[in-house]
């Protein structure tokens, strides 16, 4: 089991709460954090009792409040390093942590409990479900920094709001309140701070007492929606309910496999 220190990694049940901690720098991401995040990916993938995951940020806050440039003006450098080719390599290693939850097999909740800017928005739309406190506050600032969002921001949040808004929040980098995420369909539930992570695990564990099998085989098949035609992905939901169905249900449910 690694050590974290930017992260906490705990698991309750058949859920797992990862709980990003570094709130004196409002959870601030560094390549630190983003090692321990996938580090606690892969004891996710490897753990078949974890039925869900739920990511939330410490203190009352930030969720995530971005990159930390406080850490880049003192010289750590995100991107190069002596495991890295170049720009692009760098930068896809970054990225595909949070890749690697959105293809996790079970779901993932963020819990955004304020500050979701930069790649901590992006972070929050590689999960699969997002709900925030009333006073969150979310946005895509990078270029105002003079960069894109290049750790999935710019192809995840056409996906979730539609391509014109998504280029109206990239282009100008504004910020948007709990309210109006909520109209775009940017966050799925608002809840008052104090109910957030109750109405967070109350979700979980609703999904949770599911059978595992079948909660799996919905989520593959709705993120193949996202990336393939209709065709394609009617094919795909098919195969996937058969298979699923023959797993978790043999000799009941609604078919009687022989």
């Amino acid at each position: 089991m690694p050590e974290y220190h930017d992260i906490i990694y705990d698991v309750k049940g058949h859920i797992a709460v990862i709980t990003l901690n570094r709130p004196g720098a409002l959870n601030a991401w560094h390549r630190g954090m983003n090692e321990e995040l996938r580090h606690a990916a892969r004891a996710i993938d490897n753990d078949p009792a974890v039925r869900v995951v739920i990511i939330t940020g410490s203190g009352e806050k930030s969720f995530c409040s971005g990159i930390d440039l406080k850490k880049i003006s003192s010289g750590e450098n995100f991107i190069t390093g002596p495991d890295i080719r170049d720009y692009y390599d760098g930068i896809r290693k970054l990225r595909e942590v949070f890749s690697m939850y959105e293809k996790l097999a079970v779901p993932v909740i963020a819990a955004i409990n304020g500050y979701c800017l930069g790649g901590g928005l992006e972070l929050a739309l590689a999960c699969d479900i997002r709900l925030a406190v009333e006073a969150s506050v979310f946005s895509l600032p990078e270029v105002q920094l003079g960069i894109i969002p290049d750790l999935g921001g710019c192809q995840r949040l056409p996906r979730a709001v539609g391509i014109g808004k998504a280029k109206e929040l990239i282009y100008t980098g504004r910020r948007v309140d709990a309210k109006e995420a909520l109209r775009i369909g940017l966050i799925q539930q608002v809840y008052p701070a104090d109910k957030l992570m109750e109405e967070a695990m109350k979700m979980a564990g609703e999904m949770a007492g599911y059978n595992p099998v079948v909660v799996q085989a919905a989520k593959r098949a709705c993120n193949v929606a996202m990336s393939y035609p209709l065709e394609i992905g009617l094919a795909f939901e098919t195969t996937t309910s058969a298979f699923a169905i023959k797993d978790a249900l043999p000799g009941s449910g609604p078919f009687t496999i022989k």
